[in-house]
């Protein structure tokens, strides 16, 4: 983006100077890094060349960051996560370096397209959806508001799959090679590498002064291996990294080599590499569920083994850990770093077992992300016992220290006992991860208001009830930098134009332009910026699908993970009641309206895929019914990931957030899409209702049961049997889904669908909605066609998202949770 400052002519000399520097780079890279001349040089070569340009300005920053944080001893943040959902990295680290317009100068001067050139750049697969986004948004943050930080995750080989749509609408896998090229943004580190020990037998001795010592015997080891990618901050933020670890086998069997027997002299070597080899390996089998947790372990032991690391090179007393070390736990993946932490300070460095527990709570913090208990994670004993032995034994000794003290304060309450106990013992004996790591953790925090209100009367309340301080909210947030500055850059632009670019460090600045949404002029801006992205969304459902949409059509967007909690099927029933309602009446007078779907199915999760083809199955009906024509159009985007959502996201009239109430956590799309415009029809959920709260309800939708109402509709033994008897729309729409309309002869296929909704309990409560759905469909589209309110209210959800900021969101984790404030900017000056 361009930077709206005043002109000085002494700035030219400068700006020119650092083009030529920048093609300076650049060549020299092409010629020494890459080893080509300009005449053979690809689209992708010239990639390579510009992301090694600047890597190189930015390694400069984060060197005077790292000798900052030693020489002042700053206590440092560890982010465990086994996603990072990053995006492409080119234009965001040339935005945050204040250098986008001279690398478009220096590559034009070359003939070249910045744009195209980027659009060269593989995307990060290291993670899936709201979790891994998020963590990617927290760093972002951290770096810009001076927070000293690592993220620690997995250097995924082929991270999550590629999705492809075959003919007959259904989800195909494909291995998302993004390695292929290499990742010029990483720093290998062969020369950092720990051992990761699984298996083995556990064996305790006394020392001469009879204290217990414990070996952990036996074992097989794999190597973890370094790759540090730089976050940068934005502006004069400092510079942060991300440090993955991909797995190694410790030696090569030479001897069996030798011996002719090639398969086995490799073997040990490709058994270890599969532990980085993809993320979310399918857990329905045993050896799934093995690989599964080895690589949680993984990733942890060698985090915990860095940062001890790296603590004591500058610290000798443990006892000073908690005040120079914040660990977050991002979800329960990592939560098996309490037991790991514990064994490295009593183990590794003979602390005895009150010490090193106190050390353990008061460094740990750990992030809630969800509020269902299908989906909060436990391992079996039995695997425990096999893979991870001694982990086993310290969390059965926490398990003890634990209980014995809720039973001094709540004594008789058995069944308190049996419902926070570390173990559930109910069926197959098995260890709770999610009861682990609040345990383990001085502070465990929800992701919104309602969610973090929820933790404490249903998810958690037993462990709320002994620890009444520990639960604290912190509302998620986005980085303003990824998700208007760069994906957005019309709308940047034209609020740069009236305000200044700094609202891209404090979005709280959106709130001077509120004046503008009764401004003429500036709705029209506005929704020229919107058409521009309506157009750039158009040109790609015609380049990818093939399919010609209307720009001026309201353009209704739900883009997610499919799940059916998030109820893209409840979508799926408005639109076809909305077909059968243009059928029936063409000249209805509905506003023409092109529904955008996207997200992935977990490859396992069969009713999750038989959505997504029925989604297709009822676009290809709509979309070739020269009865219905421009006036209604649905697609489904493949391959959703950071770059597609960066063109769906600012296209956007309508933003469909509708979980049933009391089950999305907080979600990050709703943010996303607010800011660029997009007015909400959802739920009260998740982060829904701070969003209203802050940007007006007059200016959402709202439809739908509250999370009460859920929880006593389904304590009165929900019937959805009656909801589709008693409305003959929803009626139609559900036979139709039964009896094969949109599954091309297959008559059966979809009857799983109507079965889960009428036969099976309707779990998500899709049917008792509906009708207000309906209604609230309808009210969205008497608003569309008044066109200067509708602008106005869409300029009201942009400028009054500053609070969504996830530098607010680093800020309020720094003081209430990781007790540090942070460092002064810029770095070093």
């Amino acid at each position: 983006m361009s930077s709206v400052l005043e002109h000085d002519p002494g700035q030219d000399e400068s700006r020119q100077a650092q083009v030529v520097d920048f093609q300076k780079r650049m060549l020299s890279h092409l010629t020494h890094t890459v080893g080509k001349g300009k005449i053979t040089a690809t689209e992708r070569d010239w990639y390579h060349v510009a992301a090694l340009t600047v890597r190189d300005l930015l390694v400069e920053r984060w060197m005077e960051s790292v000798r900052t944080v030693y020489a002042n001893d700053y206590k440092r943040v560890y982010y465990l996560s086994l996603e990072f959902l990053l995006g492409r990295s080119l234009v965001n680290n040339l935005l945050a370096s204040d250098r986008f317009d001279i690398c478009r100068e220096a590559m034009g001067d070359l003939g070249l397209d910045v744009d195209v050139i980027a659009a060269q750049e593989p995307e990060a697969a290291l993670g899936n959806g709201g979790l891994g986004r998020l963590a990617a948004c927290l760093l972002d943050s951290m770096a810009a508001v001076g927070i000293p930080g690592y993220g620690y995750g997995i250097r995924y080989d082929y991270g999550m799959f590629s999705q492809y749509i075959g003919e007959d609408g259904q989800q195909l896998e494909m291995p998302d090679d993004w390695l292929r090229y290499g990742n010029r943004w990483e720093f290998p580190r062969p020369e950092l590498t720990f051992p990761v020990r699984f298996y083995g037998r556990v064996e305790q001795t006394s020392d001469e002064r009879g204290r217990r010592q414990v070996r952990w015997l036996d074992t097989d080891e794999v190597s973890a291996m370094a790759y540090d990618q730089l976050v940068a901050g934005y502006g004069r933020g400092m510079v942060n990294n991300i440090r993955l670890w991909a797995a190694r086998s410790l030696e090569f069997d030479l001897k069996v080599f030798n011996r002719g027997d090639y398969i086995d002299a490799v073997r040990q070597q490709q058994r270890a590499a599969s532990l980085s080899r993809v993320l979310y390996p399918d857990d329905s089998t045993f050896d799934g569920k093995t690989l599964r947790l080895k690589q949680e372990y993984f990733f942890v032991s060698a985090s915990l083994q860095d940062i001890v690391r790296r603590f004591r090179s500058t610290h000798e007393n443990l006892q000073m850990l908690p005040y120079k070390v914040a660990i977050q736990l991002n979800d329960t993946h990592p939560a098996i770093a309490v037991a790991e932490l514990m064994r490295i300070l009593m183990d590794d460095s003979g602390l005895e077992w009150p010490e090193a527990w106190d050390i353990t709570v008061r460094t740990f913090s750990y992030t809630n992300h969800t509020l269902m208990p299908e989906a909060l994670e436990t391992w079996p004993v039995s695997l425990f016992e096999v893979l991870l032995p001694r982990h086993l034994q310290i969390i059965y000794e926490i398990n003890y220290q634990f209980l014995d003290e809720v039973r001094r304060r709540f004594p008789g309450d058995h069944d308190l006992i049996r419902r926070v106990s570390l173990i559930d013992e109910g069926g197959e004996r098995r260890v709770r991860m999610a009861h682990l790591a609040f345990v383990g953790s001085h502070r465990v925090n929800g992701v919104a208001q309602l969610h973090t209100t929820l933790m404490k009367s249903g998810t958690f309340a037993d462990l709320h009830r002994i620890f009444p301080q520990r639960i604290v909210n912190q509302t998620n947030g986005i980085t303003p930098r990824r998700w208007l500055n760069q994906c957005n850059r019309p709308l940047a632009q034209l609020i740069t134009d009236k305000i200044g670019h700094g609202w891209a460090r404090d979005l709280r600045e959106l709130r001077r332009l509120e004046r503008f949404a009764d401004d003429p002029e500036f709705r029209k801006a506005f929704r020229q910026v919107k058409r521009r992205n309506k157009e750039r969304l158009a040109q790609v459902a015609a380049g990818r699908l093939g399919l010609a949409i209307d720009p001026d059509s309201l353009f209704d967007v739900q883009v997610k993970r499919i799940h059916e909690y998030k109820r893209q099927l409840l979508n799926v029933l408005h639109v076809i009641a909305r077909y059968n309602r243009l059928k029936a009446d063409p000249s209805g007078g509905l506003v023409p309206r092109t529904v955008v779907f996207a997200g992935k199915a977990a490859s396992g999760y069969a009713m999750a895929k038989l959505i997504i083809r029925l989604v297709n199955d009822v676009a290809e009906r709509i979309n070739n019914d020269p009865a219905v024509g421009d006036r209604l159009k649905v697609m489904f985007l493949p391959n959703y990931n950071v770059s597609l959502a960066e063109i769906i996201i600012p296209a956007a009239d309508v933003s469909q957030q509708i979980s049933t109430a009391g089950t999305e956590a907080s979600g990050t799309g709703n943010m996303k899409l607010a800011l660029n415009g997009a007015l909400t029809v959802g739920t009260r959920d998740g982060a829904n209702i701070e969003i209203a709260d802050e940007v007006g309800e007059d200016n959402v939708f709202f439809f739908g049961l509250t999370a009460d109402q859920v929880g006593a509709m389904r304590a009165q033994q929900y019937d959805p049997w009656m909801y589709y008897e008693g409305n003959p729309v929803l009626r139609q729409v559900l036979d139709q889904i039964r009896d094969g309309a949109f599954s091309s002869g297959e008559r059966t296929l979809y009857r799983p669908i109507f079965d889960l909704l009428t036969r099976h309990g309707d779990h998500y409560l899709l049917l008792a909605d509906f009708a207000d759905y309906l209604a609230c469909q309808g009210r969205v589209d008497a608003l569309y066609r008044q066109e200067e309110e509708w602008t106005r209210r869409a300029i009201l959800n942009t400028v009054r998202m500053g609070r969504f900021s996830s530098d607010l969101t680093v800020q309020g984790y720094a003081a209430e949770i990781w007790g540090l404030e942070p460092i002064p900017l810029p770095v070093g000056g």
